[in-house]
C-alpha cells in the first residue's frame, strides 16, 4: 500500500547490491568483533547479525548451511560462529550486538556508528565503563547509580566479568597518565571528496 511504513531501509541500492553490502558488513563484524560504518547501515546489518548468532545457538546442520550461504568467509567464520560465539551467548536470551553513535567519520558528515558484538574483546561499553571508573578513582569520587547500573550490565553475562573489568581499569589508568603527559591524539577523519582543481577553486 502506498505510504505504508517501510519494513527495512533500502539504503539507496538495488536488492542484490543491498544484500551484498549487508553480507559484507556482517562478515567483517564476525571477523573483527567491531566495525564502524554509517548509522543506517549499522542498524540494518545488526538485524542480520542477530539472526546469524541465533542460527549459531541452534547449531543444526540446516543452520550451518544457512550460515555458509550468508557469510563471505564461511570456512573461517562458521567454526567461530558455532564455536566461541555460540558459547559466549549460550546464557544470553538476546541482544548479541550493539550500535553506538559516534562522531562523523567522513568529511561529508554522514551519521556514523560502531556495530559490535557485546561481551567480546572489543566491547565499547565495557571499555567506556572501565574508563569512567578510572576517572572517578583518579578524582577521588564515588560511583553513582548510573555507573553501578552500567557495571552490572557489562559484567552480567561475562564469567569473569568483574576481574576483567578491574584489569581494564588498571590499563585505563595507565593510558590516562600517558594522555596527560603527551596529550590525547586528534580524531582521524576519512576523506571522501576528490582533491581536483575544480572543487578546490570553489573552496569545497
Amino acid at each position: 500500500m502506498a505510504g505504508g511504513k517501510a519494513k527495512y531501509r533500502h539504503l539507496s541500492r538495488t536488492s542484490s547490491h543491498r544484500q551484498a553490502l549487508l553480507r559484507n558488513l556482517v562478515t567483517s563484524l564476525f571477523e573483527n568483533e567491531s566495525i564502524s560504518t554509517t548509522w543506517h547501515k549499522a542498524k540494518e546489518a545488526q538485524r542480520l547479525a542477530e539472526k546469524l548468532v541465533t542460527l549459531g545457538k541452534k547449531n543444526t546442520e540446516a543452520t550451518r548451511r544457512r550460515a555458509h550461504q550468508i557469510l563471505y568467509k564461511p570456512h573461517e567464520l562458521v567454526p567461530k560462529l558455532f564455536g566461541p560465539i555460540r558459547e559466549r551467548y549460550a546464557d544470553r536470551p538476546g541482544g548479541y550486538t550493539r550500535v553506538l553513535r559516534i562522531e562523523p567519520l567522513k568529511e561529508d558528515q554522514a551519521p556514523s556508528a560502531i556495530l559490535e558484538l557485546v561481551d567480546g574483546p572489543k566491547d565499547m561499553r565495557f571499555a567506556m565503563t572501565a574508563r569512567t571508573l578510572a576517572r572517578l578513582r583518579d578524582e577521588g569520587k564515588t560511583v553513582n547509580e548510573i555507573t553501578e547500573a552500567n557495571i552490572a550490565k557489562v559484567t552480567r553475562y561475562r564469567p569473569q566479568g568483574k576481574d576483567e573489568l578491574e584489569e581494564l581499569v588498571g590499563k585505563m589508568e595507565e593510558l590516562m597518565e600517558k594522555e596527560e603527559e603527551h596529550g590525547a591524539p586528534e580524531p582521524f577523519q576519512r576523506k571522501v571528496y576528490p582533491k581536483d582543481p575544480f572543487r578546490l577553486g570553489l573552496g569545497l
